[in-house]
């Protein structure tokens, strides 16, 4: 028998929160917990909600408690942090330099255990949510006051948990009741969705969270469905989800709702290519919107929306779309900054018209500007129109090879990004198909055959730094 003991097979670790956890570290976490004290000890429970990594403050808002002090945390975690933490360096540009910690994996399965004999977990996991949807109005607040790229990085990093948020079934309580909560995350995280290159994610959990509501959607949850319906290349899917959300801001008198749907409306008319549609709704959509809307598209962006449905059928009326956005900006927002997601669209206007003025090294530039905006912010459907149109520009301008390039790279974004039923834009295949009709038959020839491939493999950062 004692043989038959010593030669038993050791245990099998465990796949907690994606990541492999022995029986040993389990067991190390434990003897860990046990020589803390009584407030570490409830520190270290609570943090284990967190699914990332977190801040003093975070901490404060989450974990402070009759029994856990907000003035006591401080000192708590300083104690805490070597038992049970690793410090993390994720500061962006910016950002007051405060130390950021991150819970292991085995430290937080030890945590979570005993926050659950406790009784603390539900109350614990409420108090994240709240704050989780805090930090994504607070991000949506960055956006909208033209701090896009701090918008977009603080939701990335905190992605982790904000995801954790908008997926109600894994709160311990009924889907149900934290289903609102999910909804207005995700809807607050609507530019991360729709300008920052994470449609297909927006899209899953914006569904997922609305099928698990017991009321009727709100005018904007149905607003950012219907967006990211049109962003995935479903344009008619979109027009259902905008009909409901239309009776749902009547309905609910949300007047606001009511230009962003106009907006919505003419950006899916430019998609299908109806460019009078498209130029009578944007013009709707700034004659219902407020001075300095507080979410959503800013009304720079309906100027420069107009502009690209007037740009090649009337290029002076464009042209006047573009300087009367930069006026409305400098007027109504003065202590706002840019809108560098409409300022990257502006910049293809500018392409446009530049082009047909014959200024083909002009258009070039703007082209060349749009495309590395649009991949500073992570859109990769305006760094594909962009880069299709930077193509068509180049083939006028004879440098076919160039041209090549560009279009193979487009061609590996796309199918990496979008699913195989993904169709682009009106606006942007008619670019697409201009440079394709000057280049189909030298594209079978080996040498543009050969830049085709080459601008495949380079990808589109590195020929936007070197276009």
């Amino acid at each position: 028998m004692g043989s038959t003991e010593r030669r038993r097979p050791p245990e099998t670790g465990h796949i907690l929160w994606g990541e492999p956890v022995s029986p040993d570290q389990l067991a190390a976490a434990e003897r860990g917990y046990t020589r803390c004290g009584p407030a570490e000890r409830l520190l270290w429970e609570r943090l284990s909600v967190f699914e990332g990594a977190f801040g003093l403050e975070a901490v404060r808002e989450v974990c402070a408690s009759g029994t856990l002090p907000s003035a006591e945390i401080p000192a708590v975690l300083e104690r805490l942090a070597p038992l049970a933490l690793l410090p993390v360096d994720d500061l962006f540009d910016g950002e007051d330099p405060v130390p950021r910690h991150w819970m292991p994996p085995p430290m937080r399965a030890v945590g979570a255990r005993r926050l659950t004999r406790r009784g603390d977990r539900r109350a614990v996991v409420q108090h994240h949510r709240r704050w989780c949807l805090r930090l994504a109005r607070r991000a949506a607040d960055q956006w909208q006051a033209g701090r896009q790229l701090d918008a977009r990085d603080l939701a990335l990093r905190e992605l982790p948990d904000l995801a954790a948020a908008m997926d109600p079934t894994t709160a311990p309580l009924p889907p149900g009741d934290e289903a609102d909560t999910a909804v207005e995350t995700a809807v607050s995280l609507w530019f991360l969705w729709v300008a920052c290159g994470r449609t297909s994610e927006g899209r899953t959990r914006l569904r997922h969270a609305l099928s698990l509501r017991t009321g009727p959607p709100t005018a904007r949850a149905l607003w950012l469905a219907a967006f990211l319906e049109l962003e995935s290349g479903r344009p008619e899917d979109a027009d259902p989800l905008l009909v409901q959300a239309w009776a749902a801001a009547v309905r609910d008198g949300d007047d606001r709702a009511l230009g962003l749907l106009a907006h919505l409306r003419g950006a899916t008319a430019l998609y299908q290519g109806r460019a009078d549609a498209a130029a009578e709704a944007f013009r709707e959509a700034l004659a219902l919107m407020g001075e300095s809307p507080d979410f959503g598209p800013t009304r720079h962006a309906c100027w420069v929306g107009l502009a690209l449905a007037l740009c090649r059928t009337d290029p002076e009326a464009a042209q006047e779309a573009l300087d009367r956005g930069d006026t409305d900006r400098g007027s109504r927002w003065p202590r706002a900054g840019r809108d560098l997601f409409a300022d990257a669209w502006a910049h293809v206007v500018r392409a446009e018209l530049a082009a047909w003025d014959g200024e083909l090294e002009r258009a070039a530039q703007h082209a060349r500007r749009a495309l590395r905006e649009h991949l500073r912010l992570g859109s990769p459907a305006g760094a594909a129109a962009a880069a299709e149109l930077l193509a068509q520009i180049r083939v006028s301008a004879g440098r076919r090879d160039a041209a090549a390039h560009l279009l193979g790279a487009v061609d590996v974004l796309r199918t990496s990004v979008f699913d195989m039923a993904y169709r682009p834009a009106e606006f942007c295949a008619v670019t697409r198909a201009r440079s394709e009709s000057a280049l189909r038959t030298l594209l079978d020839g080996a040498e543009l055959r050969g830049a085709y491939e080459e601008g495949a493999r380079r990808g589109l950062f590195t020929l936007a730094a070197e276009a």
